[in-house]
């Protein structure tokens, strides 16, 4: 499998997908520090950078997939609900205007939940109708990062498009008995989640805002030496940098590392930590380390869909 990854950020999917030995042709990022570590681990694969100029790229080779998980600012509760007046959520089209230009078999697209009501849904539905133009069958679904082993709610909405067919989309994203009409037996309450420590810090999951303070303190959770209460706040775009994500050790409060933000968000150890403006790895500033990873996708979410898509692949 070939793929095209718009904004890439620093490539959750790549990550994600390396397993599968699938190999990216392109990235489009036009942030700095998220581009320095594009080219520090992928020093073979051009980032073309805006993806609003996509018709001067002179790449024209195939590819079988397109990701990107599109700004999701103007489809934030918590923002100011622009949506397709925002020229950033108007990304998305230019997501499917790509799209159209490869005519890859399959898409993944991703944002916040906030997309789902954003002008009253039909910003959400603007995108879904557009994807049945341009030939796209599709399936969508709101995924929890911390069913998938991460120490962290993180709800995302993910849209998986097939070319020609929506079955083949929604075999990815849902499992048999679900389309079927018989859905799998729900996970017992609390088996596997993330919990939410509220009862120090004084906050919880906040609906309106999208807002979340979470954590996870057992035996097989270890983000640093040891194992410990993990609090972490990330908005609707990432990681939330006003108040910043904390672990507390008792009744002591301290800020995550970057190190512990890769580990919440799947990455390897020190992924985001390279040599950048004239300073050796040693020197990276935090500051765009935390950024890039809570403006990143989760990656064992992106892992589990790219497995899901082979499978899928390997029974047509």
């Amino acid at each position: 499998m070939r793929y095209g990854s718009v904004c890439s950020g620093i490539e959750a999917a790549s990550v994600a997908w390396k397993p599968l030995n699938w190999k990216a042709n392109w990235f489009s990022e036009i942030e700095n520090f998220p581009s320095a570590v594009l080219a520090h681990h992928y020093a073979d694969v051009p980032n073309y950078g805006d993806m609003t100029k996509f018709k001067e790229w002179a790449d024209d080779r195939p590819i079988d997939l397109l990701v990107g998980g599109t700004p999701c600012q103007s489809f934030s509760i918590a923002g100011l609900r622009k949506g397709l007046d925002d020229p950033r959520g108007n990304l998305m089209l230019t997501y499917l205007a790509i799209a159209a230009r490869y005519r890859c078999r399959w898409l993944v697209w991703e944002n916040v939940p906030g997309v789902l009501s954003s002008n009253e849904g039909r910003d959400f539905g603007t995108f879904l109708g557009a994807l049945g133009k341009i030939g796209y069958g599709f399936a969508y679904r709101l995924c929890d990062a911390q069913y998938w082993g991460l120490a962290q709610q993180r709800r995302r909405v993910f849209v998986v498009g097939y070319l020609g067919d929506w079955r083949s989309a929604a075999a990815v994203l849902f499992e048999r008995e679900s389309l079927s009409g018989h859905p799998a037996p729900s996970r017992k309450k609390g088996e596997e989640a993330a919990k939410c420590l509220t009862s120090r810090v004084g906050q919880a999951y906040d609906a309106q805002t999208e807002q979340f303070v979470v954590a996870k303190a057992t035996a097989e959770t270890t983000l640093s030496d040891v194992t410990m209460s993990i609090t972490a706040s990330y908005g609707a775009g990432g990681v939330d940098l006003a108040s910043k994500p904390m672990a507390l050790y008792g009744d002591t409060v301290r800020r995550l590392t970057p190190l512990e933000c890769e580990r919440l968000q799947g990455f390897p150890d020190d992924y985001t930590r390279i040599p950048y403006r004239n300073k050796n790895a040693e020197q990276c500033p935090d500051s765009p380390r935390y950024k890039a990873l809570g403006n990143s996708m989760a990656v064992p979410v992106m892992r589990w869909i790219g497995e899901r898509i082979e499978k899928v692949r390997q029974l047509q």
